[in-house]
């Protein structure tokens, strides 16, 4: 005898039992009391009901939570009709707006709203209990005995998935007395219900996603509310109590309060606006707001600042007017001096960019030093926040960005849509590292910007507070609060080349020293800076790395040598003597038979001015603490190194006696010339200052002597040796911010690269870049001295020195300069031109898809939105409350039965097109915008018939690149580098030791999963150093481990935890997509 029991499984399921009730019986009635009901799952029965003539739902509503609500506001709950309908016509909606998007599904639930309006179908709702009964009872018109109907109860609601999906519990009933029970019950219930109003049915409709009624204007204006959130309600009350004499520009609260929101969310952020906009202030603001939101009053957090020595009284200064609690500025240098980490909420880091190469020491002390927890008063630990100061953070190269990310961030698990950064890096870096053997400028110009825009969207926009001068020029609310503030920015001007010429003699002069310099077959071969490449193997293995490090010697010495013949002549002949003297030096030592190498005793100089005596002496004293001191034969040296040293001073004693022939200067003559004729010139040089850069101290001095031999008597030069003397002079005659007299002692400042940074020179606007400055981020905080805020004049004025073509040829000065330059602009964007006028000026920044805009895009549309709630707060009221889904068809020949769709989940946002032939393509934000922009009068149009399917490709598409982003943050992480996996299996060998203790078994998991989560850079070379350096002298086990954990006790691995993503857990409801909106395009 067979069970009446089913339970969904093996296709036997509640529908087919009612599919099979209609088949057989001729119900006239169809009751149904059910404590759950879904408009999906009144669909899927409605076929087999249609044709029955009375159906009647009966359905409960939430009771407890309606009596939790009223107890909260201390009330008793006392239901009514109308709150019965409202918490039933809710969870309706709420039904409605989670439904699964498809065509089938829609058409059920406009066809239950159908039949409820039509009469179709009775439906009441019981207010006064809860309703957890499920009840479906079947009954023929007349009664008659032996099965006129039956009953179905068990634990099945009205909903798709108690119908055919959930595992129930469910049993059918034929018994006459089970029915007529059943029946007396629901009547009884159904004399207690409330019928529902129809208006609210109506509601259903219009204000759910299934109304026809949506605008494509109202798409695109929800399109916006959803995209910028909280951005657009601007709070000038944010930012409070600033000292006498500051301004509450609008542009630095956004700053404060975007900037606070991405530090809180990925634990730092970069603070990019560009030189002069008043980083310091924004920061000092933003800490102070952290301060007071981070566990005060009990707990008061300190903030550690680090500066370059230079920007330290700058940031004293600042912070001590803003009167920020419990803060330590520390310099650069000064990392290791750090004893308790844990104390810092907060770090600061000015000119972060400094800290851009991961294998500095540096940068491992700062990294240790973020990654460390912060320790409250009652033993809680908390992420330290970081905010990373820099106009410029991008240097040279994408792992310059990577490995300033990884100070806040773990390179493998990232709180970035990109959750693996390492891998994501590894790609632009292998893409950008093939550009350097290519030659065709407009290649390489392309493929940087197509690799920098990635980086762009990808990881520098999420993280990155930016404002440009052009931003606060161009949106009108920023302008006007400027204008109302009287804060004007000059305008810098395309930059200006000055060529100078050389004569037939000195130009072929330079052809040949160019071709000594840089002929790897014929020119210098450096020999003299690589001496310990060339020793034999029992001298040489003392020394880590020979080979490498005097091959990086000889680079930076023929650097050096080209550098110089670019900043003048007069610098260029001083270093080549000195390393004529040099190599000199060596020849003489191979002579005596005695070679000194001492890489930290200045060994050339003694021997030039005859001083062996002490040499000899110093090397005796500092042999034993010093073990980089040898004292070598010549034979202790491979043969050919003594040639090697000869075949350089054959070429060095031509190009010495060569250039001592040239006693004349074009460069200096042509700057002599501007100088009288242009740099002075009231038209462009009101305030008659000038400054003067050069990389070379040699320069300058030669700059100064040369101006005052031809009458130019009130220069002042600054170089590192008296920067911190002459300040006060330099803020009385070139700072416009300066609270005292002003003075006008000195017209022209000469200075090397000391002047670049944390200083106000802004009464002068007129620069002149006496060499090129081999670094682009250099070059913009050079500019940035005299483009501030306060500047006394309404233009800024670049001049740059241009070499002949040779030097262009020989050096590839300009592809250098142009790639960095490149760089820079394509990731973060530069509102200047600061090379030449043959660089299109470029915003190219964190918001601008278009290159030749040269304006925040992004930001463009923020203060427009702004505006539109200002000027009409009504209407962005109602497109805030119109409903997640909501959708559009419009006419377009260009997107021609293509679909886009806004889907969100807590980690990203994303745009996807999906065309007429089923292809797809992620936008931007800036190429999606241009898509959903519309005219205020443009009709909406019917949606085409593949718009369901295209919007559920596109959330297949969304939810499969999240599933391929978690499988790279499971356990088994398959991307492992060979460093790391060489690190990871030392550090298992290290469990089996005998007698190996908890703590120690504990540190080295932790450090394990460190290395897999890429929390620190250096940790696994530190692992696999002591691995290499304990091949050839093994050491007894004990003695290892404790030299292990040397190596680890120097790292913060104490409160390294395993979090939730190395567990395979199912996703919550919370993670999943969400449609926002959609918009449908026929022809």
């Amino acid at each position: 005898m067979g069970t009446s029991f089913f339970t969904n499984e093996k296709e036997n399921t509640l529908l087919e039992k009612i599919e099979g009730v209609f088949k057989y019986k001729k119900v006239h009635f169809f009751d149904a009391l059910v404590g759950y009901f879904r408009a999906s799952g009144y669909f899927r029965i409605r076929k087999f009901i249609q044709d029955t003539p009375k159906i009647r739902l009966l359905v409960g509503i939430n009771v407890d939570k309606l009596t939790y609500q009223a107890n909260q506001q201390g009330l008793l709950f006392n239901p009514n009709a109308e709150q019965s309908q409202e918490e039933f016509f809710n969870e309706v909606k709420k039904n409605i707006q989670e439904a699964k998007y498809d065509k089938e599904v829609e058409d059920g639930m406009y066809q239950f709203i159908e039949d409820i309006v039509s009469g179709k179908i009775s439906m009441r709702i019981h207010p006064k209990q809860n309703i957890h009964a499920k009840i479906y009872i079947f009954r023929e018109e007349e009664y008659h005995p032996h099965g006129y109907g039956s009953v179905i109860t068990g634990s099945s609601n009205l909903t798709e998935a108690g119908l055919e999906k959930n595992f129930e519990f469910n049993v059918e009933l034929r018994y006459d007395d089970d029915i007529k029970y059943a029946t007396e019950t629901f009547e009884r219930l159904w004399e207690e219900s409330v019928e529902i109003d129809l208006s609210h049915v109506e509601k259903l409709k219009k204000d759910s996603y299934l109304s026809t009624d949506f605008t494509p204007y109202e798409i695109y204006l929800k399109f916006l509310l959803e995209y910028f959130g909280k951005s657009i309600d601007f709070d000038p009350n944010s930012v409070s109590d600033l000292p006498k004499g500051y301004m509450k520009l609008s542009y630095q609260v956004d700053a404060v309060n975007d900037g606070y929101a991405k530090m809180m969310k990925h634990n730092g952020f970069f603070l990019s606006d560009v030189v002069g906009l008043g980083k310091t202030i924004v920061s000092a603001l933003i800490a102070k707001k952290f301060f007071f939101s981070n566990g005060f009053p009990t707990h008061r957090s300190h903030t550690l600042v680090i500066v370059p020595p230079a920007m330290k009284t700058s940031w004293e200064d600042t912070l001590d007017e803003f009167k920020l609690d419990n803060v330590t500025i520390i310099t650069n240098g000064s990392l290791h001096k750090i004893k308790n980490p844990e104390r810092y909420d907060l770090i600061i880091v000015d000119e972060a960019h400094k800290f851009r190469s991961d294998t500095a020491s540096m940068y491992n002390e700062l990294q240790k030093l973020c990654k460390t927890k912060a320790v409250h008063n009652d033993g809680s630990v908390h992420d330290k926040k970081v905010i990373l100061v820099s106009a410029t953070p991008l240097n040279n190269r994408p792992e310059d960005i990577a490995n300033l990310v990884y100070l806040f961030q773990d390179s493998k698990e990232s709180t970035l849509e990109e959750g693996n950064l390492q891998r994501f890096f590894r790609e632009q870096i292998d893409r950008y590292r093939k550009l350097k053997k290519e030659q065709d400028m407009e290649i390489v110009s392309k493929e940087i910007k197509s690799i920098y825009e990635k980086i762009r969207i990808k990881v520098v926009e999420p993280l990155t507070v930016r404002r440009t001068r052009t931003d606060l020029k161009e949106n009108e609310a920023y302008k006007k609060d400027l204008d109302d503030q009287g804060v004007i920015f000059p305008d810098v001007k395309p930059p200006h080349k000055i060529y100078y010429q050389l004569d037939p003699n000195l130009e072929q002069l330079y052809d040949k020293t160019i071709q000594y310099l840089s002929d790897s077959a014929e020119g210098l071969k450096y020999y003299r800076y690589q001496a310990i490449k060339y020793l034999k193997e029992d001298k040489k293995s003392k020394y880590k790395k020979a080979d490498m490090i005097s091959i990086q010697l000889a680079g930076i010495m023929k650097t050096l040598l080209v550098k110089r013949i670019d900043s003048s002549f007069y610098a260029f002949k001083q270093s080549l003597i000195r390393y004529y003297n040099a190599n000199r030096v060596m020849l003489e030592m191979f002579k005596n038979g005695t070679i000194y190498i001492a890489p930290n005793l200045k060994v050339n100089e003694y021997m030039i001015e005859d001083r062996e005596d002490e040499l000899i002496k110093l090397i005796e004293d500092a042999r034993y603490s010093d073990p980089t001191i040898e004292i070598c034969t010549p034979d202790d040296f491979v043969e050919g190194f003594a040639d090697g040293i000869l075949h350089d001073d054959k070429i060095l004693s031509d190009l010495v006696a060569m250039w001592e022939e040239i006693d004349y200067d074009p460069k200096l003559e042509v700057f002599i010339e501007r100088m009288g004729r242009e740099l002075f010139d009231k038209s462009i040089n009101n305030e008659g200052k000038l400054l003067v850069f050069s990389e070379s101290k040699e320069t300058t001095q030669y700059l100064m002597t040369s101006l005052k031999e031809r009458g130019y008597s009130r220069i002042l030069m600054v170089t590192s040796d008296n920067r911190n003397d002459v300040m006060s002079v330099l803020k009385e005659n070139f700072d416009a911010k300066y609270s005292g007299t002003w003075k006008n002692d000195y017209d022209i400042v000469i200075s090397t690269e000391v002047l670049a940074e944390g200083v106000n020179l802004h009464r002068a606007n007129v620069i002149v870049n006496y060499d090129t400055p081999w670094n682009s981020t250099r070059l913009m905080q050079r500019i940035g001295r005299v483009n501030r805020i306060g500047s006394v004049a309404k233009e800024v004025h670049v001049f740059n020195f241009f070499p002949t073509s040779k030097v262009n040829d020989d050096i590839e000065l300009e592809k250098n300069a142009k790639m960095k330059l490149f760089a820079f602009h394509a990731a973060l964007g530069e509102d200047s031109q600061i090379y030449s006028t043959d660089e299109n000026p470029e915003t190219f920044g964190l918001f601008d898809k278009d290159i030749d805009e040269e304006r925040d895009e992004k930001l463009r549309y923020l203060m427009w939105l702004r505006k539109l709630k200002q000027d009409n707060p009504e209407l962005i009221k109602r497109i805030s409350k119109l409903p997640m889904r909501a959708r559009v068809g419009r006419k377009s020949k260009l997107f021609k039965n293509g679909t886009i769709t806004f889907i969100r989940n807590k980690r990203r946002d994303a745009f996807t097109f999906v065309r007429e032939d089923g292809s797809s393509e992620e936008l931007t934000f800036i190429e999606a915008v241009k898509v959903f922009e519309a005219r205020m009068d443009e009709r909406s149009l019917p949606l085409h018939e593949k718009h369901h399917n295209q919007v559920s490709l596109a959330l297949s598409i969304f939810t499969d690149m999240e599933e391929q982003s978690k499988i790279l943050h499971r356990k088994v992480n398959t991307v492992q580098g060979p460093n790391e996996k060489k690190a990871i299996a030392y550090l298992d060998g290290f469990m089996s030791i005998s007698n190996i203790s908890e703590y120690e078994e504990d540190m080295i998991v932790k450090a394990k999963r460190a290395i897999s989560s890429g929390k620190f850079q250096q940790l696994q070379r530190d692992i696999n150093k002591l691995k290499t350096s304990t091949k050839k002298t093994p050491l007894r086990p004990v003695i290892l481990l404790e030299k292990l954990m040397e190596i680890l006790t120097q790292y913060p691995l104490e409160h390294v935890t395993f979090n939730e993503r190395e567990v395979i857990v199912p996703v919550k409801k919370k993670d999943c997509p969400e449609i926002i909106i959609s918009e449908s395009f026929i022809c």
